[in-house]
């Protein structure tokens, strides 16, 4: 009964970021969802109580993997490596969960109105964690003394594009969607800029 329940609630899950995504909160109905999902539309009431619970498991689901990005970042770490893992990191997050992606950007865009003040402190925390590392390999003249924050935004810009937007990428790619390969190159690309941008002023 639990793999019923959880494959169920995996379902409802996936089909509400793509609603949440291509509609928005407000225009999303959860009978398009349940239609969506190929469930009863009481079934997305049982396992999540409302929209906007549901609205908020699909920010959750996305939140988990941005925090577990950012494991890397260490003060003793290599900045090179750090970065490295942490924009691969990223950019699987635009490949793997692109609906999603696109639902949290919303959301910031919009003042975070879904989010708790708790996971606003815990994703600010996590900036300001990052952002104190950049600075230390700064101190320590491992990296150019570039502005910490304006390199973390910089990343997150490069790598979430792929996710916000993949039609247009794909269509000047000319392709029907990105395969693996693609994302390997964005990746190297994103890595190479970052890591020549960082390297320490001779």
């Amino acid at each position: 009964m639990s793999s019923i329940r959880e494959r169920n609630k995996e379902l409802i899950l996936r089909a509400a970021s793509e609603e949440f995504a291509d509609k928005g909160f407000a225009a999303s109905k959860t009978s398009d969802i349940a239609a969506k999902a190929g469930v009863p539309k009481p079934n997305v009431y049982y396992y999540f109580k409302s929209k906007d619970n549901l609205y908020r498991e699909v920010l959750e689901s996305i939140i988990e993997p941005i925090m577990q990005a950012s494991t890397p970042f260490n003060r003793e770490g290599v900045p090179a490596d750090v970065l490295t893992r942490y924009i691969r990191s990223k950019i699987r997050i635009s490949r793997d969960l692109p609906f999603a992606s696109k639902v949290f950007a919303s959301e910031i865009m919009h003042g975070a109105p879904h989010l708790t003040p708790e996971q606003v402190e815990q994703l600010n925390g996590q900036a300001r964690h990052n952002i104190e590392c950049i600075q230390g390999w700064i101190d320590d003249g491992l990296i150019a003394p570039i502005d910490p924050h304006h390199l973390m935004f910089s990343i997150w810009a490069a790598t979430q594009t792929y996710a916000d937007f993949d039609w247009q990428i794909s269509t000047v790619t000319g392709k029907a969607s990105l395969d693996d390969a693609d994302y390997e190159a964005a990746a190297q690309t994103i890595i190479r800029l970052v890591l020549k941008g960082c390297e320490p002023d001779r």
